[in-house]
């Protein structure tokens, strides 16, 4: 897999090819280029939900770091443990700012010969440019292949089958595969039914798990999403920004938690990212304390968001985002 053949796609970069599949409605924002949707957003909900299908995710940056350093080094600049990551075992890792700020996500396997990573549209190349200039005197070599493989989602529970010399990442919530982006159409051709980008989206918000702009700002620390344990260990040498983690962790609290929201049914539209949350108690009027980040319709549990509120807001206090009212859940104890 480290030895997967080097060269340029041929087709348009700016959107995937897959978005010529039937019913394909093209994604806009951050997701431009993939599809939102395939004509049954709930349908391809439950297929997903049932382990079935997959979900074009070829928008996403792709990036590989080889050589005989490559563990050793990535260890010194994430905020993961991956010294002795086993070959076929998949993390998650941030890097943070000096001050302990979430710069950058990535969701990283390592085949043995190459470690490869997927990160946030257009995030690749401010990724790369750090990396760059940490190389010093390692025996690594980062490389951009956006423009050679693609992402594809296949849900957890499901049993279609991927070529062996495909780099796959395998988790709880499913295997994320680097597919050669000419590729693409055969690979949904014998992996389908597809799923657009809202459907998986539908299901990251039910699991709780945060997104890179979407989750964070520019003031975002591990422990405010939750991903201290998963994406930050917390038994690792040091690292850029590991004293404001080790500092949050052992004297403080964050100074603000993700919550879960269970949104008022009877609002046609949803609460965009941004809108205010505050207590219902309050009003269209009250005092903000916090922001929704991501807002999407579930199969089962109808309108659901994610919210950033400050840690002080009552775990049982409704809320109001909006003019919607709101049930929240804890993801991040207060």
């Amino acid at each position: 897999m480290g030895s997967a053949r080097p060269g340029s796609y041929a087709g348009d970069m700016t959107s995937s090819p897959l978005l010529h599949l039937p019913g394909a409605v093209p994604a806009e924002g951050r997701d431009e280029g993939v599809a939102a949707h395939y004509g049954e957003l709930y349908g391809e909900q439950r297929a997903l939900a049932d382990g079935r299908g997959f979900v074009d995710l070829s928008h996403r940056g792709v990036v590989t770091v080889t050589g005989a350093d490559r563990l050793s080094w990535l260890h010194l600049l994430l905020t993961q443990h991956v010294t002795d990551l086993p070959p076929g075992q998949a993390t998650e890792a941030l890097i943070l700012s000096a001050n302990g700020h979430i710069e950058h996500a990535l969701y990283l396997v390592d085949d043995g010969e190459t470690v490869w990573a997927h990160v946030e549209p257009d995030t690749q190349e401010a990724l790369i440019a750090y990396l760059e200039s940490m190389k010093f005197f390692y025996r690594v070599e980062v490389t951009d292949r956006t423009a050679e493989f693609g992402v594809v989602h296949l849900p957890a529970g499901s049993i279609a089958e991927v070529a062996k010399e495909l780099a796959v990442r395998e988790t709880a919530h499913g295997r994320d595969v680097f597919v050669p982006r000419e590729d693409l159409e055969a690979f949904a051709a014998s992996h389908g039914p597809a799923a657009g980008l809202l459907a998986y989206e539908a299901l990251r918000v039910e699991s709780h798990r945060p997104r890179l702009g979407l989750e964070t700002d520019h003031r975002t620390i591990p422990h405010e999403l939750g991903w201290i344990g998963t994406a930050v260990h917390l038994q690792k040498g040091c690292y850029r920004g590991q004293e404001t983690v080790a500092r949050v962790h052992n004297l403080g609290k964050p100074p603000r938690r993700l919550v879960f929201l269970h949104l008022d049914g009877s609002e046609v539209l949803l609460p965009a990212h941004g809108t205010p949350v505050r207590l219902a108690s309050d009003g269209e009027e009250g005092r903000q304390l916090g922001f929704v980040t991501t807002a999407v319709r579930h199969h089962e549990l109808g309108p659901i968001a994610l919210a950033l509120v400050k840690r002080n807001v009552p775990p049982d206090a409704a809320l109001l985002v909006g003019k919607t009212a709101a049930a929240q859940e804890v993801v991040v104890a207060p």
